[in-house]
C-alpha cells in the first residue's frame, strides 16, 4: 500500500511573522499519522527559518525549485547541496508556473530530476495540460510527453521513490478542480506509462493531484485508487485548511 503524501507549495507568499504563525499552527494541531507524509515548501529565502521551526517535528521540508548545476556562474540559482544543508528533503520540479513564466522545458526538468536524485533528495515532478490542450483532447499526449522526459533519464533504483504531481494548469489558482473521475483517469494513465518502464516501480510511485485542492474536494479526490495525496497551493497557507486536507489523505490511505 502506498503511503499518502500532502505537500504545501507556498509559492511566493509569506513573511517571517506569517511563516512562524502558520508553522506553529500546523505543529500545535497535527498529532501525526503513519498513513500520510506531510511537507511544506516555503520560498527559498525562508527555508532556514522554516527548517528551524520544523526541527524534530513530523513535518518535512521541501523547496520549490533547484538548479541542475552544483555550483558556478548561475546567478539566482540554488544548488542541491545548498538546500540539503538546511534539511530539504523534497524539491518541486517543473511546476506549470516555472514552465509557463520562466520557460523551463521538458529537457531542463529532466536535468534537474537527475541532479535531485543524485543528491539523495526526493523529486516532485509536476506535469499538466492547459485548458486549450484539454479541450483539444490532448491531455494524455501532453502529460505523457512531460513524464517520459523524466522516465527516460530515471533508473529503476530511484524511480520508485520519486513523486509525480498531476496539476491541470486550468485548475491552478482558478478555483476550478478536476472531477475525481477526470483526475483518476489521468493518474491511471500515468501509472500505466510508468509500468512500461518498470512495473514494480509503478506500484510504488506516489502520484499527487494538484489544482485548487481544498478541504471539501480532498476526500473525494484522495479516495480514488491512483491518487496518493495532493500538491496544495492556496489552501496550504491556512493551517486549518491544510490540516483538513492532510486528515483526508490519512483517512484515504487507511481505508485504501
Amino acid at each position: 500500500m502506498r503511503k499518502s503524501i500532502v505537500a504545501g507549495n507556498w509559492k511566493m507568499n509569506g513573511n517571517l511573522a506569517a511563516n512562524a504563525e502558520l508553522v506553529t499552527g500546523l505543529l500545535s494541531t497535527r498529532s501525526g499519522s503513519d498513513n500520510v507524509d506531510v511537507l511544506v515548501c516555503p520560498p527559498a529565502v525562508y527555508i532556514p527559518q522554516v527548517a528551524a521551526l520544523l526541527q524534530d517535528s513530523n513535518i518535512s521540508l521541501g523547496a520549490q525549485n533547484a538548479s541542475a548545476f552544483e555550483k558556478g556562474a548561475y546567478t539566482g540559482d540554488l544548488s542541491l547541496s545548498m538546500l540539503a544543508e538546511f534539511g530539504v528533503q523534497y524539491v518541486i520540479l517543473g511546476h506549470s508556473e516555472r514552465r509557463a513564466l520562466f520557460g523551463e522545458d521538458d529537457a531542463q526538468v529532466a536535468d534537474k530530476f537527475r541532479a535531485v536524485v543524485a543528491a539523495g533528495v526526493t523529486p516532485i515532478v509536476c506535469i499538466g495540460e492547459t485548458l486549450q490542450e484539454r479541450q483539444a483532447g490532448q491531455t494524455l499526449d501532453v502529460v505523457s510527453r512531460q513524464l517520459r522526459a523524466v522516465l527516460d533519464v530515471a533508473d529503476k533504483a530511484t524511480l520508485a521513490n520519486a513523486v509525480v504531481a498531476y496539476e491541470p494548469v486550468w485548475a491552478i489558482g482558478t478555483g476550478l478542480t478536476a472531477t475525481p473521475e477526470q483526475a483518476q483517469e489521468v493518474h491511471q494513465a500515468l501509472r500505466a506509462l510508468i509500468a512500461e518502464y518498470d512495473a514494480a516501480a509503478a506500484l510504488k510511485v506516489r502520484i499527487l493531484y494538484g489544482g485548487s485542492v481544498t478541504a471539501d474536494s480532498a476526500a473525494q479526490l484522495f479516495g480514488k485508487p491512483d491518487i496518493d495525496g495532493g500538491l496544495v497551493g492556496g489552501a496550504s497557507l491556512k493551517a486549518k485548511d491544510f490540516l483538513a486536507i492532510c486528515s483526508a489523505a490519512a483517512d484515504a490511505s487507511a481505508n485504501g
